[in-house]
């Protein structure tokens, strides 16, 4: 178990090199992300509008059945103390709050599971009409996060400490640069659960 994180879910998501319009500082290419501004994710339905998979045994089976190589699953968590200002901003931005949905699942606090998957690290994002951007993909965030608080991120364009990728969302929030998208930044945690191997790699 990750102490003080709750569940998000999982997503199944390609791993991408960085793109022309991404912060030109990002160290290295094929980065882990959650967020649809730099990967391609896999649809829990043939709606498109719910990317959440609720356990990694779901996702598995999506990633297998989407019949394309390099995709992987990721589960996500969120501090339990982030919860309350992360429902409000996608109640504010149109969230979905069905039965099974993000928000549904964040209200019940799930605990988020560490046994068995690997720490990744923390990437900054916020919530925009049901999309989640990531602090890579608007403007200049990863350089003006540097400087103002000595935060980077690593070869996979994560915050390795947690304190301080929780320090930079904060700095992020109340600097107003991620408007008018997003107003309000979140460490999530990433980890890489422990997958068996997809068809198409057997």
């Amino acid at each position: 178990m990750e102490p003080g994180y709750v569940l998000a879910g999982y997503r199944v998501a390609t791993r991408t090199d960085r793109q022309d319009w991404q912060e030109a500082g990002l160290p290295a290419p094929h980065l882990f992300s959650l967020s649809d501004c730099v990967v391609d994710l896999v649809p829990v339905d043939p709606t498109g509008w719910d990317d959440w998979f609720a356990s990694p045994q779901e996702a598995e089976i999506a990633r297998d059945q989407a019949g394309t190589s390099g995709l992987h699953v990721l589960g996500i968590g969120f501090a339990a103390t982030d919860v309350p200002a992360l429902l409000a901003d996608m109640a504010d931005g149109g969230g979905d709050t069905s039965a099974g949905s993000l928000p549904e699942r964040l209200t019940r606090g799930e605990k988020f599971p560490g046994s068995g998957e690997r720490r990744l690290g923390f990437e900054l994002v916020g919530f925009d009409s049901g999309h989640w951007h990531t602090w890579t993909c608007i403007g200049d965030l990863v350089t003006d996060v540097h400087q103002a608080t000595g935060v980077q991120p690593d070869l996979n364009g994560l915050i390795q400490d947690e304190q301080d990728a929780r320090q930079a969302a904060q700095w992020l929030t109340d600097s107003g640069l991620g408007d008018p998208k997003v107003f309000l930044w979140a460490a999530a945690l990433l980890t890489k659960p422990r997958e068996r191997p997809s068809r198409l790699e057997e």
